[in-house]
């Protein structure tokens, strides 16, 4: 086979076939890279595009401060806006605005609703429009939606509020995917997933201790949880903002040097995954939905994501109902932010670091499993062994930027990892429609046949995880085996091939 008669006929000539960073680096010379190079243009892309986590941004230099904070700070808004939901309950919420606690439930559950339903969609829109912007104007519209929560009085007025906010903050967790793949090596992905996913576990924490803060408000004109999200929602808007101005669409619209921008597109080659393309191929997404790996990735992140409908929407309640006051209960679900933070900070590391992306998924959902029974089986007055189970759930979460490095890192071709990053994100949804519902009236307040089921699904979500691997490992032998004779053809990982199209990738795992 030719140049010109790749694969379905899309050769490298043809222009809506090959990655736009081909088209850049054909426009100019390559001049090789020395690793100390290397690793000062991985430090720039970090300081310009890593969340706010990592404080040695502050010695960067101003604007690149700002991409940098921008970029992490919607994924941190984007969980806190949404759990704030969850603190405001503690505060008066529900009473307040003459709920029941089904309705309550049904209220978390509608976020997730619209969340699922505008994947697809959004995902092909990320892929007509410039990634950034179409990210940062979705955060200015959420920003709103969450500000407005403070006017809302009646459940009609609600349940418009929270289906809106699912559709714009659905954007979030699939262009953040979208571009830390433009940006990084397979191995450098999984760290930096952590660093932008530790958001959820920042916004635990400073979720709850803005709830103790906001509780110390005890004015008329405005309930203390109105002001929560009055603030939250204008915090979020001005970050949509900043996102719209600072943050590149991709590398070849960066604010670096020609050179740089060559040099960081060179470095992809060997992800065989390529950086952007602005076509969507129905064939790339019609094998994505025929792929093994879709389906056990996706089974895996539905099992997890049922456990975690827990931690997002009813972690705060149960706290309470320990017999805490409304004030400790907030302070006391701070450190599930922190067991969050950890769990992702360390797990994504070592994963990056030893190329253990499954190993230490399966260890993280064994923790979660583990708190789970303890939540489940342990005695009503061992309240101390309740909280440790408690926090140890929120392990369960930090498996999932896992995951997302996992379709990240295995699936090529634009549109199929547009497709796989919407599939992965419906599944996500379903999954916390599920687990905020098993959380029934008639099972407070211990909700036992909840904890229950969070300790089987995790438990599958480890079994499944377990069987991926297996399967990539099965797969990398085979096309040792099969492709061993084949030529490489000249810059074939910038011809938007697909991982089963391309017979030189093998599977991470």
């Amino acid at each position: 086979m030719n140049d010109k008669e790749d694969i379905k006929g899309e050769g490298p000539d043809n222009a809506n076939s090959v990655d736009a960073a081909l088209q850049f680096i054909r426009n100019g010379d390559v001049i090789s890279m020395t690793p100390e190079q290397e690793k000062k243009l991985v430090r720039k892309i970090d300081l310009m595009l890593i969340p706010l986590m990592c404080l040695y941004c502050l010695a960067a230099n101003r604007h690149t401060r700002a991409n940098w904070s921008h970029a992490v700070a919607c994924y941190f808004l984007q969980y806190l806006d949404k759990i704030l939901l969850n603190y405001a309950n503690v505060m008066g919420f529900q009473k307040d605005s003459r709920i029941t606690g089904d309705q309550f439930s049904e209220l978390a559950m509608m976020f997730y609703i619209t969340y699922l339903a505008f994947e697809f969609p959004t995902g092909y829109l990320m892929q007509r429009f410039p990634t950034a912007k179409y990210l940062g104007v979705n955060v200015v519209l959420w920003g709103v939606v969450v500000a407005s929560n403070a006017g809302a009085h009646n459940w009609p007025g609600l349940v418009v509020l929270r289906l809106l906010l699912g559709c714009f903050e659905a954007t979030v967790a699939p262009a953040l995917m979208l571009i830390t793949t433009m940006w990084y090596k397979k191995s450098e992905q999984p760290p930096r997933v952590g660093l932008w996913y530790v958001g959820t576990g920042l916004g635990k924490m400073i979720g709850g201790l803005s709830s103790f803060a906001f509780q110390h408000y005890t004015k008329q004109d405005l309930k203390s949880w109105q002001l929560m999200f009055l603030l939250w929602g204008l915090a979020t808007v001005t970050v949509g903002i900043l996102v719209l101005l600072f943050i590149p669409d991709n590398p070849m619209k960066s604010k670096l040097s020609e050179e740089e921008k060559t040099w960081a597109i060179e470095r992809l080659r060997s992800n065989l995954t390529g950086v952007e393309n602005k076509h969507f191929k129905v064939h790339q997404a019609l094998e994505c939905l025929k792929d093994p790996q879709t389906w056990m990735l996706s089974i895996s992140v539905l099992s997890q994501n049922i456990p975690n409908g827990f931690v997002s929407s009813y972690q705060a309640t149960v706290i309470q109902s320990f017999g805490f006051t409304s004030k400790q209960t907030a302070l006391l679900s701070m450190p599930s932010g922190a067991v969050s933070s950890l769990c992702t900070l360390g797990g994504t590391w070592f994963a990056g670091r030893y190329n253990l992306r499954g190993p230490v998924s399966i260890l993280l959902l064994s923790l979660g499993f583990l708190g789970s029974s303890l939540m489940a089986f342990l005695p009503d007055n061992l309240t101390a062994g309740k909280m440790v189970g408690n926090y140890m759930c929120n392990a369960i979460g930090s498996s999932l930027p896992l995951m997302y490095s996992y379709a990240g890192a295995n699936f090529a071709g634009h549109t199929k990892k547009v497709t796989i990053n919407a599939i992965v994100l419906i599944m996500f949804c379903i999954g916390t429609i599920i687990g905020p519902l098993t959380f029934r009236d008639q099972d407070k307040p211990e909700y036992i046949p909840a904890k229950i089921a969070m300790a089987i699904t995790t438990a599958v979500a480890a079994l499944v995880t377990g069987g991926l691997m297996v399967y990539y490992s099965f797969e990398n032998r085979r096309r040792d085996r099969v492709y061993a004779g084949e030529e490489h053809r000249e810059n074939s990982e910038f011809f938007d091939l697909t991982d089963r199209e391309n017979h030189e990738f093998r599977y991470s795992f």
